[in-house]
């Protein structure tokens, strides 16, 4: 993967942010290109370290855009083309967790890297009815914070946030998880107390 990263980022440096957006539509849309976002949010923010957030919001702005085409065609597809796509006891425990999480599912399995199952979710996400504003916001929260802690942990380590990254993703994410899972708790505490109904 390193090479093709290597191969791309002549071409990313040039369009700048646009060129990330673009990659990081390709990959949630139609080509899978595990972790190639996250190495080029890292290796743009070492050569320009001020930068950082404007690539991980361009990034995240794409993620967002090609999750919406795949969530599209769960949509207009229904659960049959869910079926054609994935093995069904794989399609009925992902199904168990967006019932009991809803949206929030999103929001989390977004900010995970691979080879968490995202794409099942976001599919789900759209033969589940959830709204386009609701799923893109939640897309927005997880892929945000996924880019943002990337793009800041360059800025501030620069060449040693490579290793960092590679030596330590597992923790790191772990961290934002558990994070994630807090804040997910807190929402679905409010919720009973409030007594709203889940968004869908």
């Amino acid at each position: 993967m390193e090479q093709f990263v290597a191969w791309l980022q002549p071409i990313v440096e040039r369009f700048g942010g646009v060129g990330m957006a673009i990659m990081a539509f390709v990959d949630c849309s139609f080509v899978s290109m595990p972790n190639v976002s996250d190495v080029l949010i890292v290796w743009q923010t070492i050569q320009h370290p001020d930068r950082w957030s404007y690539y991980a919001f361009m990034t995240t702005v794409g993620s967002i855009a090609g999750s919406l085409v795949i969530y599209w065609i769960g949509r207009k597809s229904g659960e049959a083309f869910l079926l054609r796509r994935f093995k069904p006891e794989y399609v009925a425990r992902a199904q168990r967790v967006f019932e009991r999480y809803g949206v929030w599912a999103i929001a989390v399995i977004a900010m995970l890297p691979p080879p968490a199952p995202y794409k099942i979710f976001v599919l789900l996400a759209g033969v589940g009815g959830v709204g386009p504003g609701m799923f893109a916001l939640a897309v927005a929260l997880g892929r945000g914070a996924r880019y943002g802690l990337e793009g800041w942990l360059a800025s501030v380590y620069g060449e040693a946030a490579t290793e960092l990254m590679k030596d330590h993703m597992t923790a790191v994410f772990l961290w934002l998880l558990g994070g994630a899972v807090a804040a997910g708790a807190a929402y679905l505490i409010w919720r009973r107390r409030t007594g709203r109904p889940r968004a869908a």
